[in-house]
């Protein structure tokens, strides 16, 4: 589905991302894990359009997507949830929702998506005329995804979906992923939860200075003693 060929991405003079490759297949659950300022933010987000990178190729189901403007990769089929949310505190609920289905083809299927995120998360339907402000850090996050998921695409970006939440509320929030990925969409997870992660992926990469160090199926890399301690943040008894 989607191959990521030996990209590079940087900040000025500063390199953050040193030839990257990795591939998302159809339908697949994959998770990036690594410790701070590995670059998995700065990954997800040159995946999403939003950094432009300066060597390789991002290629789409055959499409090179490297050099398109950044509001093209949504009507390609990606959505990304960004870290920390970036709702509009002030509107409404449904309004935020609504905003993830400004593409043509989202907004012929608007209320079927609707009905399909209060499916998912039962305790927005209730609150859907209520600001976005005053719900819960859980129920926000609910409603970051759900406003991706109305866009209706067949790639779906997370980045540190589970940060600052509360245990309990992480629980579910890995749930919900997983009936996504149970929908048939493709998912890339970026988190720091790396327990909770390399449970429900179905192959995982470890990112460290801008590299990929390790990718393969996540058992595989929990068998590994040096990954465990040096970039899983997992002792052998976690494994």
């Amino acid at each position: 589905m989607l191959e990521i060929q030996s990209i590079r991405v940087a900040y000025g003079e500063a390199t953050a991302l040193w030839d990257v490759s990795l591939s998302i297949g159809q339908g697949e659950l994959l998770c990036v894990v690594g410790p701070n300022s590995a670059g998995k933010s700065t990954l997800i987000n040159a995946i999403a359009g939003l950094h432009r990178i300066s060597a390789g190729r991002l290629v789409l189901d055959g499409q090179d997507l490297s050099r398109l403007p950044p509001h093209r990769f949504c009507s390609q089929g990606i959505a990304l949830v960004p870290e920390g949310r970036r709702l509009f505190t002030e509107m409404t609920v449904r309004e935020n929702l609504e905003l993830g289905s400004y593409l043509r083809a989202a907004r012929r299927e608007r209320a079927r998506s609707l009905d399909r995120v209060c499916a998912l998360f039962p305790a927005l339907a209730e609150k859907l005329a209520q600001p976005a402000g005053a719900l819960s850090g859980g129920q926000q996050q609910m409603v970051a995804i759900g406003r991706a998921l109305m866009a209706r695409p067949r790639l779906l970006l997370l980045d540190e979906p589970s940060l600052g939440l509360a245990p309990s509320i992480v629980l579910d929030m890995f749930r919900a992923i997983q009936r996504i990925h149970a929908d048939g969409i493709a998912v890339l997870l970026v988190e720091q939860n790396v327990s909770m992660a390399l449970d429900i992926a179905q192959r995982a990469a470890v990112l460290e200075e801008g590299r990929i160090v390790a990718s393969g199926p996540p058992d595989e890399l929990m068998a590994r003693p040096e990954l465990r301690r040096a970039y899983l943040g997992l002792t052998t008894e976690h494994a």
